[in-house]
This record gives structure tokens, C-alpha cells and sequence, in this order.
């Protein structure tokens, strides 16, 4: 294979990438309700799976414009470039939610949590949602779960979103 292949094929990976980013991140957004004294901010929060700091527009050099919409709103929101993050969604998911590592919530394996698997996060643990709501927010998620979905107590809807797509 020739260089120039093996760069067109690596273009088109992280092209591809890009535009799996902007279709498939579970992405929060929160609002406050029409009723509230004082007016809070919007809170929409983007996890992507395995995404590099050099795999969007504003990160990188080579994909500079790959991610308008993207390059957007990171220029007018907050960025948050250096913190630890999990290799698999289970595990990225369970620790965006609770606030814990893994380790400490039994989420530490090597499995993602699939609609067939007859188990999901712990239902003591209390997740953002939750906190949200207590604080006069309304709670969306949007895209996978992949923290149990056997049973309704599992489900999205049954631990703190009003809706989940």
C-alpha cells in the first residue's frame, strides 16, 4: 500500500470519526423551567466514546474546519481538555454520572452493559439527573446508555431524565 493510500484512508477515518461525534454522543441538555424567579444557565453536555484531543476542528492542526458546529460551540462554552477519561462507555458513562471512578462503583471491567446483560449500575448509586431536577432543572439525555436497561428500575427515565431518545 502506498503512502499516499494509507493517508487518504487515515483522512477518511477521522473524517469519518468527526462525523460520528456530531450523530452519536450522548448528549444532556438541561433547562430551567419557564416558572423560575431567577433564570439558570443551560447545561448541555457532550461525551463522545474514544475521542482523541487531536480527533475534532478545534483540537487539531490537520482537522482544522472538519467540525463547524462543534468548533462552535467549544469556542462559546466551557472545554474540559484535561481530565482522565474511560476507554469504554460503561465505565465513561457510570463515572460522568456518579462522579466516582469506577473502581468504586463496580464499573472497573472490560464489559459494556448491552440491552441483553441482566445487570446496570448500582440503583443506590444517585446519579446527575437526580441532582439536576433537585435543582430545578429539567433533564434530557440523548443517545446510548449502556449503564442497564433489563428492567425499568435501570432505564434512563426511571433514574432521573424526563425523557430519553
Amino acid at each position: 500500500m502506498c503512502s499516499s493510500d494509507l493517508d487518504a484512508r487515515l483522512r477518511t477515518f477521522m473524517m469519518n470519526r468527526a462525523i460520528m461525534l456530531a450523530f452519536l454522543p450522548l448528549a444532556l441538555s438541561f433547562s430551567s423551567t419557564p416558572h423560575s424567579p431567577t433564570a439558570k444557565p443551560h447545561i448541555v453536555y457532550l461525551l463522545a466514546d474514544d475521542l482523541g484531543w487531536n480527533d475534532i476542528g478545534y483540537g487539531s492542526l490537520d482537522l482544522k474546519g472538519a467540525s463547524p458546529n462543534l468548533d462552535d460551540l467549544a469556542s462559546q462554552g466551557v472545554r474540559l481538555e484535561n481530565f482522565y477519561s474511560q476507554h469504554l462507555c460503561t465505565p465513561a458513562r457510570a463515572s460522568l454520572m456518579t462522579g466516582k471512578y469506577p473502581v468504586n462503583i463496580g464499573m472497573q471491567h472490560e464489559e459494556v452493559i448491552t440491552p441483553q446483560s441482566p445487570w446496570g449500575l448500582n440503583l443506590t448509586e444517585r446519579i446527575l439527573p437526580s441532582f439536576l431536577k433537585h435543582n430545578g432543572y429539567t433533564t434530557h439525555a440523548i443517545g446510548k446508555w449502556h449503564l442497564g436497561h433489563y428492567s425499568f428500575p435501570y432505564m434512563p427515565t426511571a433514574r432521573g431524565f424526563d425523557t430519553f431518545a
